[in-house]
């Protein structure tokens, strides 16, 4: 566990000695503090308080689907550079195997992941207490919290989407585009029963709150299911060509 753990370490390091590193979370504070503004702005009496504010704002539609976005091209790059750079024999060569190499990398992706939406909720509440005050909507705080979870849910989704075309495709370019064209067409509604068993309708968990769904006959048991099958087979394709390619 210890050298596992030295893994994991070794890759966030990697990840976070980039230049460009903190710019993410940089930019989560600054558009949060810009929207909290033009609200404020042009409707000061839209939102009773912060939970209000930060409860519509980290839906998927808003700030949550930009803490995707910066998830996806901020790890979009941790397998297939690693091929393009020309670093992947050195890599392998070490006393690892390439399950536990391999693993290190998608921990890290979950915590970048975590890490962005817990700066973003950090930022967006805040910024809702500044404009909208604290006081007269803490029953909105579990919708809040219930808004942030279930976009870290499709971000870790989209994350693993993104981390198995880095494997496959050992193109960072292709693999943020094809997931960024993912990420565009997931609000598409086919009305076809077949349908409700793709990733898409499935990731739109927000829906079935007052007692909807993204599609009849959906439920939030049903998505969740989806979803930890879709992420199943995400990682066993990725991992299972990762074992197997040749990179002498």
């Amino acid at each position: 566990m210890r050298n596992f753990n030295n893994l994991i370490v070794n890759e966030w390091l990697k990840l976070s000695k980039k230049r460009t590193f903190f710019m993410p979370y940089l930019i989560l504070i600054l558009l949060s503090l810009l929207l909290g503004y033009i609200v404020h702005s042009v409707s000061p009496d839209l939102f009773e308080s912060a939970y209000d504010f930060s409860a519509m704002m980290l839906l998927s539609q808003g700030i949550g689907q930009v803490i995707t976005i910066l998830a996806i091209i901020g790890t979009a790059g941790i397998v297939s550079k690693e091929y393009s750079q020309g670093t992947i024999k050195f890599l392998l060569i070490r006393a690892r195997s390439r399950t536990a190499i391999l693993a290190s990398k998608y921990v890290v992706v979950l915590l970048y992941a975590l890490t962005l939406t817990v700066i973003g909720g950090i930022a967006v509440f805040g910024t809702g207490a500044l404009w909208f005050g604290l006081s007269g909507g803490e029953a909105g705080m579990s919708e809040m919290l219930t808004n942030l979870l279930y976009n870290l849910v499709s971000t870790v989704v989209y994350g693993t989407l993104a981390f198995m075309l880095g494997i496959l495709t050992t193109s960072t370019g292709v693999t943020i585009g094809a997931t960024m064209f993912a990420l565009m067409i997931d609000k598409l509604i086919i009305s076809r029963d077949f349908y409700k068993y793709v990733l898409f309708p499935n990731l739109n968990l927000s829906a079935y709150e007052g007692g909807g769904a993204p599609m009849p006959g959906m439920t939030l048991t049903f998505s969740v299911v989806m979803l930890v099958l879709y992420t199943a087979v995400f990682l066993l394709v990725g991992f299972s060509v990762f074992r197997r390619r040749d990179v002498a």
